[in-house]
């Protein structure tokens, strides 16, 4: 049985005598959900070497283990699709995402995803690695995307984000002239009952904050910088709608008038992103630059 490279603690003086699942939720931040794989595997939890109950006591100067099973995403296609890595080590993997892909494979798109090239990439190296996006972009939104190597740097990040510690910026081009410099979009976003595949703005639905601020305007539309307090599906390209200044390019929730413009999706990239790595806690910062067709539509926009 392969394991992935194990999470380990060195216990100090102060937590001689406290227990082990105490360690392990507190110091190394493992979720019961994992704890509870964890337990079942032969190995998953050790001190100094040897399996424990995690009612165990540990003593100052213990080697705390965890080994997570390697798995692989033997349900996923390999494919030769290029995959643009912005960083890469034994723990987690960020690219950037061109516009046109989907992120994992799914009912109707089982082939052609940024899933089926991450995979391939990595059994041509000779890893067989689980795909776990961290968290999605949709299908036209282009940059920066997180996708864990294990199952405990999926849920650390995961839980970051819940905590609202991770920070996600997005470069947006709407219609029309924004006024304010800045602002703060407090709507709830939930589906519409006519049409769920839609998200609308409504006082039943989920709490929704969006924060932007104006980097450019042009003669009939505004560059946003766009930060999320929130991560519901579509929010950003609702937000906008809601407040009257739909992104260019957006088919669902925009004007439907963009034909004259040189770009055939929504003009929504994900810039920069940072949060705490799970391993060394050092806060790092993954940015993507604007791609070839929103530098086009800038430039357009500039000279009309």
């Amino acid at each position: 049985m392969n394991y992935y490279e194990p999470l380990t603690y060195i216990v100090p003086e102060h937590e001689d005598g406290m227990e082990l699942r105490t360690i392990l939720q507190r110091r190394l931040m493992i979720s019961r959900k994992l704890l509870s794989r964890l337990k079942l595997t032969e190995e998953g939890i050790t001190v100094n070497g040897i399996r424990r109950y995690i009612s165990h006591r540990v003593q100052a100067g213990d080697k705390v283990q965890v080994r997570m099973e390697e798995e692989a995403s033997d349900d996923i296609l390999p494919q030769d699709i290029p995959v643009d890595v912005l960083f890469e080590d034994e723990h987690l993997l960020i690219v950037n995402k061109p516009a046109g892909l989907i992120v994992h494979p799914t009912t109707g798109h089982w082939a052609n995803t940024l899933a089926n090239g991450i995979v391939f990439m990595w059994l041509q190296r000779g890893l067989r690695i689980r795909f776990r996006p961290i968290h999605r972009l949709d299908r036209e939104t282009s940059g920066v995307l997180a996708v864990a190597k294990n199952p405990y740097v999926h849920q650390n990040v995961s839980e970051q984000m819940k905590a609202n510690t991770v920070d996600k910026e997005y470069i947006a081009l709407v219609h029309g002239c924004v006024e304010k410099e800045s602002g703060t979009i407090d709507g709830p976003i939930d589906r519409n009952p006519e049409s769920p595949h839609y998200r609308i703005v409504t006082p039943t639905g989920y709490p929704s904050v969006t924060h932007y601020k104006v980097l450019e305007r042009y003669r009939d539309a505004t560059l946003l910088s766009v930060k999320l307090e929130t991560g519901r599906t579509h929010q950003i390209r609702v937000h906008m709608s809601h407040m009257g200044h739909p992104l260019i390019g957006d088919g669902m929730y925009g004007t439907g008038t963009d034909g004259h413009l040189p770009i055939d999706r929504h003009a929504l990239h994900a810039h920069r992103l940072s949060f705490d790595h799970p391993i060394t806690r050092e806060r790092m910062t993954f940015t993507a630059p604007l791609p070839k067709d929103m530098e086009g539509i800038l430039s357009y926009l500039g000279r009309t």
